[in-house]
């Protein structure tokens, strides 16, 4: 058998291959930093201990070696990489505990929390930017909405993929590259005019950041101890609610102002919305620029058969926080760390005489790897853990509550509607806004309507003769079934989206403004919409903060199926509120009690895969929420305005549903990370 011991002693202080460097009369690596006394110093540089990995070198055959990898059987090669993983997971929990918990895992927690909160900001994106993106662009009712389910399709593909290649590739190199492409992708959407373009960038920023959920829990899990796994995966969950505040607070400081803007001709508009997308890219960019500095997960290179490399980053870990705690001449003293056996195809990819080409298709096999999520020991917990996570975000309410305030605020404002009936009017000048009104068989004869608004104003049946319009601007107004004859419109908005079943007799247009305008700065209803948003998301602090301190205390099956169904009675309610502060009161009740099934829910799908397939399983079911968004954003954005009965009643039901699956997945209190 192996020698697996992985300590060195401060008074043996010889590595495996010191006394083939003593027969040389060379000084020893091993030796340097010793005195007299056979002390070692933190301040010399001990050079990365030898790994003998069993195998005879210079081909010798030691007596009694093991059969050859080549004579054995696929299925028995597999059985000794999992005792391996097995005995690796023991050793690797006690370097860990060795390690300590200091300013190491503090820096990786923050420079995680930045891309964690641009998730965060991503989701929340979406739904403040949507009403002001489809009026800007003229966005046919037909294409309304699009952009919501659009993005988080994107992050449903990216979670599976990114989640997947940082099994094969790296935790820190695949949240780098999709961070990466989030930001640009973001920063770009900002500029471009048409709505199509438009999609396309939100898309592929959203493939992008559906990568950063997967990558950070698998990445932050790796380096801590597991009697601090619970807790500090918790707390970093607290970044996505500071993303949501972020997003929250600058669409109520930035979107409304459309005097923010500014204009290059009559075809490139730059409006108040476009400066919120671009601000919300900044927690992207520092994220990249902040995790340039850190190094790959040291669990990772395990995996992969890279001892010296795991070896040093540990060892970088341990002398930071022992330096943090004042105890600088703290030796790391991890000899030799146990790797699992590499199976023939995956040496053989990695070695550098092998054809790149099949290197990158290997590291790309995604797929592969994925499948074994469904094998044993994995495969019922893959289905619980896919069922878990579609529930908890099947419910939409982050991306349809916004639109049940604005349905709210729109019936209050159709109650206000003034009518007039069968008006007549003739050389009036009109210079004011018309605001909420709907004219009947109205008549305007040799009127002008010179410098004015029309908001929410509608002409039915109405006739126009001989009327003189410039410089108006609309939003939400139509003309139906009206006459407009000897007319003249000069600088005006007034096209033929806006004249249904209309006839223009002997009628001129010049100088018509392209783009739909953005003008009104009196319209601050924006605000509350906003202001509900960022109260929401501030009403999970207190959970946060519970979930966190409680995680490792009452366990987390007991707090994820228990907030689940609280969820779900909470949102229940939601039928019952008729008024916008029952709403934003049940809102914040939900998000409260929800946001300990969401930190309960990332700490166990960490923990519950081993690392060849944590970054894999994690994705997988990372995107299943994101399709469940998805799926939300589709049926409850069709069904809102009608009645919110079914998707109240709906969200609750699958809710408790997955709050009661959940409740059957294994106890992960007691695991180390295999």
């Amino acid at each position: 058998t192996e020698d697996f011991s992985y300590f060195r002693s401060a008074q043996d202080g010889h590595y495996a291959d010191d006394a083939a460097n003593d027969e040389d009369g060379a000084s020893s690596d091993a030796t340097e930093g010793h005195d007299d006394e056979d002390e070692i110093y933190e301040g010399e540089y001990q050079g990365v201990p030898a790994y003998n990995d069993g195998k005879p070198r210079d081909s010798q055959v030691a007596l009694g070696q093991p059969v050859s990898d080549s004579l054995k059987s696929r299925k028995e090669l597999e059985n000794e990489r999992q005792s391996d993983e097995e005995e690796l997971a023991q050793q690797y929990e006690l370097i860990m505990q060795e390690c300590g918990h200091g300013r190491f895992q503090w820096q990786l927690f923050f420079v995680l929390g930045l891309a964690l909160m641009s998730d965060g900001v991503e989701v929340f994106v979406v739904g403040f930017v949507l009403p002001s993106a489809e009026t800007d662009m003229c966005v046919p009712n037909s294409g309304a909405g699009w952009l919501g389910s659009i993005v988080y399709l994107g992050m449903m593909f990216g979670a599976f993929f990114w989640g997947g290649l940082s099994d094969k590739v790296g935790r820190r190199q695949c949240l780098l590259i999709s961070m990466s492409v989030n930001g640009f992708f973001a920063f770009l959407s900002s500029f471009v005019q048409g709505y199509s373009m438009f999609l396309f960038c939100r898309m592929v920023s959203g493939f992008g950041i559906g990568g950063a959920v997967p990558i950070v829990f698998s990445y932050f899990a790796e380096v801590l101890a597991r009697e601090k796994r619970g807790e500090h995966l918790s707390w970093l969950c607290m970044f996505w609610m500071i993303g949501g505040i972020y997003a929250s607070a600058m669409a109520w400081a930035i979107i409304p102002h459309y005097g923010w803007s500014f204009s290059m001709g009559s075809a490139y508009q730059f409006h108040s919305w476009r400066v919120f997308v671009v601000v919300c890219a900044l927690p992207c960019v520092s994220a990249v620029v902040a995790l340039t500095f850190m190094p790959e997960s040291p669990r990772f290179y395990l995996e992969m058969g890279k001892h010296d490399e795991a070896w040093m980053v540990l060892k970088h870990i341990h002398d930071t926080n022992m330096r943090a705690r004042g105890e600088p001449e703290r030796v790391f003293t991890v000899n030799r760390i146990k790797i699992p056996k590499q199976l023939d195809e995956l040496v053989e990819m990695q070695n550098e005489s092998a054809n790149p080409v099949l290197k990158v298709l290997f590291k790309i096999q995604i797929w592969l790897t994925f499948m074994k999520c469904f094998n044993y020991p994995v495969k019922e917990n893959t289905v619980k853990l896919a069922a878990v996570w579609f529930t908890l975000s099947y419910y939409g309410l982050s991306v349809w509550f916004p639109d049940v305030i604005k349905h709210l605020q729109a019936d209050e404002y159709a109650s206000r509607v003034k009518i007039h009936n069968n008006e007549r009017t003739e050389d009036f000048t009109f210079n004011f806004t018309l605001e909420n009104q709907i004219h009947r068989n109205g008549v305007f004869l040799n009127d002008r309507f010179i410098g004015m608004k029309f908001k929410a104003v509608t002409f039915i049946d109405s006739s126009f003769i001989n009327c003189y319009f410039e410089d108006v601007s609309s939003v939400g107004s139509l003309f139906k079934n009206c006459t407009i004859v000897d007319s003249f419109f000069y600088n005006t908005d007034i096209d033929d989206a806006k004249l249904t079943n209309s006839r223009v007799i002997n009628s001129s247009f010049h100088h018509n403004k392209t783009g739909c305008q953005m003008t009104f700065d009196d319209d601050y209803s924006a605000y509350w919409v906003y202001f509900v948003n960022f109260l929401g998301t501030l009403a999970v602090l207190p959970g946060n903060i519970v979930s966190a301190l409680l995680m490792d205390k009452i366990g987390r099956l007991s707090m994820l199926g228990g907030s689940m169904v609280l969820s779900g009675i909470s949102c229940f309610f939601l039928w019952f509120g008729t008024s916008e502060s029952m709403m934003i009161f049940m809102l914040c009740l939900y998000n409260g009690l929800s946001i300990s099934a969401w930190n309960s829910l990332d700490v166990v799908t960490t923990e519950l895969y081993p690392t060849d397939r944590r970054g894999t399983g994690f994705g997988f079911c990372n995107a299943m929420c994101k399709l469940a968004a998805v799926l939300g954003n589709l049926i409850f954005g069709s069904l809102v305005g009608i009645t919110k009965a079914i998707p109240i009643l709906l969200a609750s039901t699958v809710l408790v549903g997955g709050g009661l699956v959940g409740l059957r997945l294994p106890d992960t209190r007691a695991n180390v990370l295999m």
